[in-house]
C-alpha cells in the first residue's frame, strides 16, 4: 500500500510537470516597420539579426518602405534573399519609370522623342505631371517577386500576417490596407509626394502612409501580437540650414505630423530599434552598404534583448519560398479587364503576347513594358492563375486620365537655324487607339508637321501625315561661271499610309503620297533651280529600331528601307517618265569597357529609271539628322555639294564618355555619289573621304554639340553647333 502511494504521488508530480510543459503559452511577436525611403533598406539588416538571434517574426506591419519590405518577408523570403534582392535592384531606374526605349512604340521613336518638356492638359488648362513617375516599374517588380501568392487577397492568410497604412489624398485620413491585391496595396503605401504618383483603390486616392502613420503599432497590436519589436528608421526633423533641396523640403513637410506622434507610439513598444541614419535622406539609395551596416549596428546592441525573446516562443518551423522566377508557363488565356478607349487588340498588340504562347516571367515584364511605354496607362496588373492545361493570365489595366498633352521643344543648327517647337497631341479622338499630334515651328523657318494615326496592334494599323517644310542655303550648282547659288526650297508632303508591326520587330508600311517640291533662286532662272511641281507617289517601307537611345546611342540595330515610285507629276517643263528610288539606312552600334563607343551607319540610294529633274536627284553633304526628302549629310563637305542620281555612304564612329553625358567623338566617311555605283567593279574610283572630330552633351533639351569637319579633298573646313533635339 505504502509503495502504490509513492508511485501514485511520483505519477502525479511528472503529470502536472509535463502538462505546465505542454501547456507552456507561445509568445506571438509583432514586427512594425517604419517609413523612410532608401533609409528603410536598414530594415533588411535588422530582420537578418533577428533571425541570428530566432526570433519568429508571426505579424508584420509596415508603412512606405517599411511595407516594402515587411510585404516581401511576410509573403516568405528571408532576410538573405531580401539581401539579395535589394542590392539588385537600379533604384533610379525603379522610381524613374526608366523604361528601355526598344518598349516604345515605332510611333513614339519617329514622332515622340523631340520634345524638351510635356505638359498634360486637364479641363483646357496646362498643368504639371502628378509625380515624377506613376510607379509601374515598381508595380512590376513587386508583382513578380509576390507571383505566388497573387491568388490571396486577405494579407492575414499571407505566410505572416501583414498590414500596411496609405493616407488618403482627400481627406487627409489614415486609411489601413489588410486586403486586396498587395502589390497595389504597397505601392500605395509607399508613393511618396512627387516621386510615385498617388494609387487608386476603392475610389480613394491613396499616397505615402508616413504622412499619417509612420509607425503602425497599434494596428500590430490589434493583430493578435503579445511582444512588439520595433525598427524606427525616423531621423527626427531638419534644422533649417540642412533643408537645401526639394527633397529634403518635401520629407521635412511629410514628417511634421509622423513625429508628432512618435513618443506615444513607443509606449507600446517593447523593444525598439533604431538606426540612426541621420545623414542620409529618402534617396540615399546610392549609400545603401552604409545604411545596412548601421541596421546591423543598431539591432545588435539588442542581441541579447532579441534572444531572451526568441526563448520564450516555441520553436516552429517557418515556410519559405525559393527566390526563382525563371520559370516558363504556357499561355491557356489571357483576360483583359480597365479598358474604354483602348481595344484589346490594341493592348494585346503592344504586350506582344498571344493565346498559346509559351513565355517566362522576365518576357512578360517585357511585355507589360512595352505597354506602358504607350504612357496611356496610369498602372497594369497582372495575374497568373495556373490550371492544369496552362496558365491564365489576367490584367487589369487603368487608364491614363490624361489625353491631352502640350509639348515643347528648341533647337538651332546651321541648315534651319533658330527653331521653337510648339506641339499639341490628343488621344481617342475619333475612335479607340488613335493620336493625333501637331507641331508648329516658329523660328528662322516656319515649318509644320501634323500626324494622324490609329494603332490597331497585331492588326493594320492607319495613318495620314501633312508636312511643310522650308529652308534656304547655298547649295552646289555648277552652270555657265556660277558654282554656287542661294537656293529657297519648299516641300508640302501628304500621305495616308498602313502599317503594321512583322515578326514581332519590324514595322512595314505601304501608302500614297503627294508631294509638292518647290525652288527658288534669285542668283541664276534657269528651270533647274526655280521650279515647281506636284508629284503622286506610291511609298513603301520596312523599319527596325532597336537602338537604346535615340542620340548618342550604346547599343542596338537601326534600318530603315524606303521605297517611293514617282507615278505623275505636273511639272510641264520636264519631259516626265515614271521612276522610283529605293534608299535604305543600317546602323549598329555597340560599346567596349562601358565608355567607348563603336557606331557603324551605311547608306544608299538608288534611281530606277529615267530622272529628268535634278530637284529629285540625291543631294549628299553637310551636317545633320533633319534632312528631308533626297538630302543627305556627309561630313567634310558642304551641305548637298555632291550630286548625282545614286549614293552610297559608310561612316565609322568612336565615341568616349569621359564624364557621365559627355562624349568626344571622332568620325570618318566615304561616299561614292555617281550616277553607275558599281562603275564595272572599279567600286573606290571617285571616293570622297570626310573626318570630323567633337564634342557632345547629353542635356534635357536634347544633345549639345560642337563638331569640326574637313576633306583632304579639297582645302575647306566647317565647324557646325547645334542645340537640342532635331526636328
Amino acid at each position: 500500500m505504502k509503495k502504490l502511494l509513492i508511485i501514485t504521488f511520483l505519477f502525479s508530480i511528472t503529470f502536472v510537470f509535463s502538462q505546465e510543459i505542454n501547456e507552456k503559452k507561445d509568445i506571438k511577436v509583432g514586427l512594425v516597420l517604419s517609413g523612410g525611403g532608401a533609409k528603410g533598406l536598414a530594415h533588411v539588416a535588422v530582420l537578418k539579426v533577428l533571425e541570428e538571434a530566432g526570433v519568429r517574426v508571426d505579424y508584420i506591419g509596415g508603412t512606405s518602405m517599411g511595407a516594402i519590405v515587411g510585404s516581401l518577408y511576410a509573403s516568405g523570403y528571408n532576410a538573405k534573399e531580401l539581401d539579395s534582392i535589394v542590392k539588385s535592384i537600379n533604384f533610379y531606374k525603379l522610381l524613374t519609370n526608366d523604361l528601355p526605349r526598344k518598349s516604345k512604340p515605332f510611333y513614339e521613336k519617329e514622332n515622340g522623342e523631340k520634345y524638351a518638356l510635356s505638359l498634360p492638359i486637364r479641363g483646357k488648362k496646362v498643368g504639371i505631371p502628378r509625380a515624377l513617375s506613376e510607379g509601374q516599374n515598381v508595380l512590376n517588380l513587386l508583382t513578380e517577386l509576390t507571383q505566388h501568392v497573387n491568388n490571396i487577397n486577405d494579407f492575414s492568410e499571407l505566410p505572416i500576417p501583414f498590414v500596411c497604412i496609405a493616407t488618403n489624398l482627400e481627406t487627409g485620413e489614415q486609411v489601413t490596407l489588410n486586403k486586396g491585391f498587395l502589390p497595389e496595396a504597397v505601392k500605395a503605401s509607399g508613393s511618396f509626394p512627387t516621386l510615385l504618383a498617388p494609387v487608386m483603390i476603392d475610389g480613394k486616392l491613396l499616397t505615402d502612409g508616413g504622412i499619417v502613420n509612420n509607425f503602425p503599432v497599434d494596428e500590430v497590436k490589434a493583430m493578435g501580437a503579445d511582444i512588439i519589436i520595433g525598427v524606427d528608421i525616423q531621423g527626427g526633423l531638419e534644422a533649417k540650414d540642412e533643408l537645401d533641396s526639394a527633397v529634403k523640403i518635401l520629407d521635412q513637410i511629410v514628417g511634421f505630423q509622423m513625429y508628432k506622434n512618435s513618443d506615444s507610439k513607443y509606449e507600446n513598444v517593447d523593444l525598439l530599434i533604431q538606426p540612426n541614419v541621420d545623414d542620409y535622406n529618402v534617396v540615399s539609395f546610392d549609400k545603401m552598404d552604409e545604411i545596412m551596416n548601421i541596421g546591423d549596428i543598431a539591432s545588435r546592441k539588442k542581441f541579447d534583448e532579441l534572444k531572451d525573446i526568441a526563448d520564450k516562443q516555441i520553436k516552429k518551423e517557418t515556410k519559405r519560398i525559393s527566390l526563382t522566377h525563371s520559370q516558363k508557363f504556357h499561355i491557356k488565356r489571357i483576360d483583359i479587364e480597365g479598358n474604354t478607349h483602348y481595344s484589346r487588340a490594341y493592348i494585346l498588340g503592344k504586350l506582344n503576347l498571344k493565346k498559346t504562347d509559351t513565355t517566362s516571367y522576365r518576357r512578360l515584364i517585357e511585355s507589360i513594358n512595352n505597354l506602358a511605354a504607350t504612357s496611356n496607362f496610369e498602372n497594369i496588373q497582372y495575374r497568373i492563375l495556373d490550371e492544369k492545361d496552362g496558365s491564365v493570365v489576367k490584367f487589369n489595366v487603368k487608364e491614363s486620365g490624361i489625353s491631352n498633352f502640350l509639348k515643347l521643344g528648341v533647337h538651332y543648327d546651321h541648315l534651319y537655324k533658330t527653331g521653337i517647337l510648339l506641339n499639341t497631341t490628343a488621344k481617342h479622338v475619333f475612335s479607340k487607339n488613335d493620336v493625333l499630334s501637331a507641331d508648329l515651328i516658329l523660328g528662322d523657318n516656319i515649318r509644320y508637321n501634323f500626324n494622324y494615326f490609329i494603332d490597331n496592334g497585331f492588326y493594320w494599323s492607319f495613318g495620314i501625315k501633312s508636312r511643310y517644310n522650308f529652308f534656304n542655303a547655298g547649295v552646289n550648282f555648277e552652270e555657265g561661271n556660277v558654282n554656287k547659288i542661294k537656293l529657297e526650297y519648299e516641300d508640302f508632303t501628304n500621305q495616308a499610309y498602313f502599317q503594321t508591326v512583322f515578326s514581332r520587330k519590324f514595322a512595314l508600311g505601304i501608302g500614297l503620297e503627294h508631294k509638292k517640291i518647290k525652288t527658288f533662286s534669285e542668283t541664276i532662272s534657269t528651270e533647274e533651280a526655280n521650279s515647281k511641281a506636284h508629284y503622286l507617289n506610291l511609298i513603301s517601307y520596312i523599319k527596325l529600331d532597336t537602338y537604346d537611345k535615340k542620340y548618342f546611342q550604346k547599343k542596338g540595330f537601326y534600318l530603315n528601307v524606303d521605297f517611293r515610285w514617282y507615278l505623275s507629276s505636273s511639272n510641264a517643263n520636264i519631259n516626265f517618265v515614271s521612276f522610283s528610288q529605293l534608299k535604305g539606312k543600317l546602323g549598329m552600334a555597340h560599346t567596349f569597357f562601358n565608355k567607348l563607343t563603336g557606331h557603324f551607319i551605311s547608306e544608299a540610294g538608288i534611281t530606277i529609271g529615267d530622272n529628268d529633274n535634278r530637284v529629285l536627284d540625291y543631294n549628299v553633304g553637310g551636317y545633320g539628322e533633319n534632312y528631308i526628302n533626297t538630302f543627305i549629310s556627309f561630313n567634310g563637305y558642304d551641305f548637298a555639294e555632291l550630286n548625282s542620281n545614286s549614293f552610297l555612304k559608310s561612316a565609322f564612329t568612336l565615341r568616349y564618355e569621359f564624364l557621365p553625358k559627355n562624349y568626344m567623338s571622332a568620325t570618318a566617311n566615304y561616299a561614292r555619289v555617281e550616277s553607275d555605283l558599281f562603275n564595272e567593279g572599279k567600286i573606290f574610283d571617285n571616293t570622297k573621304s570626310g573626318y570630323m572630330v567633337g564634342y557632345g552633351l547629353d542635356t534635357f533639351l536634347g544633345p549639345v554639340e560642337v563638331n569640326y569637319s574637313w576633306s583632304p579633298d579639297h582645302k575647306e573646313s566647317y565647324w557646325n553647333f547645334n542645340v537640342g533635339y532635331w526636328f
